[in-house]
């Protein structure tokens, strides 16, 4: 799953750390989440584009795997 999280934390000009505490999370958290190699949970996911003013499919781009 993509997702747009560096960038929207890029544009209110907040370091991870900084996004990480606001969201009751680890930096490391934060860090996987904008690697692409964790996906959040619904509540995570849900917190994170409410902060940011998107939705969660703004936010978070689903792309189906192709056999």
């Amino acid at each position: 799953m993509k997702n747009r999280l560096e960038e929207l934390r890029q544009q209110k000009g907040l370091k991870q750390e900084e996004l990480a505490a606001l969201m009751k999370v680890s930096r490391q958290t934060i860090s996987s989440l904008e690697n692409g190699r964790y996906n959040p949970s619904i509540l995570l996911a849900m917190k994170l584009a409410r902060y940011f003013g998107v939705t969660v499919e703004e936010m978070f781009i689903y792309e189906e795997e192709e056999n």
